[in-house]
């Protein structure tokens, strides 16, 4: 029983590091998006300029060496093309922030209409990060596959976001996992899909070619505090949370298939609430 008093502890500790952790990220997120949005403001401004200089060259080419000339559009064209990555790059970070931000100052359970599928992809990618930031030399081929005619859902974003981030947590740890052991021929997979499911809900699937679970992991998968990662790598709060979350806060249903040396697959089911003025 102390035992037991004293794992709960160091868990609360863990969740309360956590949570200050989350204030702080949401405070990085808003002071470095005012310096993102300069970036972004500014390589618009200097594509714009870069236009008016090559239209200017246009109504001038005839007084310079070809020589001199294709060099000036060699390089006009990859000043174009920097900018446009430049742009593309920032519009991407500030879109992250963003949700950070969204996330961090959402109201409890509070439906907001949000894109599921916008949603769905930076969590993934940023489970994904994390994953590498932990592990070196950990990759892993992300197959996504999202449905661009999904109406924007009420939902609540900073709850279903968590619920999605846990999901690809455990399957990106089950292809680390197995990559330990499988050999060269091993090549770890997550397969992400969001989908309209007739006639009123969506579907979220997670799938990795993982090590997959033994009978017992399946029979107490939403167990509080079971977790079958190392001390100080898992709580064994997640996958509760996020059955609580899918079922409990947004009325749908999770559920999972899943082969012990083969692999897993979750699937969130979402009713689509959309009855709201936009």
């Amino acid at each position: 029983m102390n035992q037991e008093i004293e794992q709960l502890k160091e868990r609360l500790t863990k969740q309360e590091k956590l949570a200050s952790l989350g204030m702080l990220s949401a405070g990085i997120a808003h002071e470095i998006q005012n310096p993102l949005n300069f970036v972004i403001n500014f390589s618009k401004m200097s594509e714009k300029l870069l236009k008016d200089l090559t239209e200017i060259v246009d109504d001038n080419k005839d007084k310079l060496p070809a020589a001199d000339r294709e060099d000036l559009e060699a390089i006009v064209a990859d000043l174009q093309e920097n900018m446009g990555k430049i742009a593309q790059h920032g519009e991407r970070a500030i879109s992250t922030i963003q949700g950070i931000l969204l996330i961090s100052r959402g109201k409890e359970n509070e439906f907001v209409p949000s894109d599921l599928c916008r949603i769905v992809k930076e969590y993934v990618w940023l489970a994904y990060h994390a994953m590498r930031a932990h592990q070196k030399g950990f990759n892993v081929a992300i197959r996504e596959h999202y449905d661009d005619s999904l109406p924007l859902m009420k939902i609540i974003p900073q709850d279903l976001s968590r619920a999605v981030l846990n999901v690809v947590n455990n399957a990106l740890y089950a292809v680390w996992r197995k990559a330990q052991t499988a050999g060269p021929d091993y090549h770890p997979e997550l397969t992400v899909t969001v989908a309209a499911l007739p006639p009123h809900s969506s579907k979220i699937t997670i799938t990795d070619n993982g090590e997959g679970m033994t009978p017992e992991v399946k029979q107490r998968l939403y167990e509080n505090f079971f977790t079958t990662k190392p001390i100080g790598h898992g709580t064994g709060l997640g996958m509760g949370i996020a059955r609580d979350i899918v079922e409990v806060k947004h009325g749908g249903t999770i559920t999972f298939d899943s082969v012990e040396g083969e692999g897993t697959t979750f699937t969130f089911t979402i009713p689509i609430r959309n009855n709201f003025e936009l």
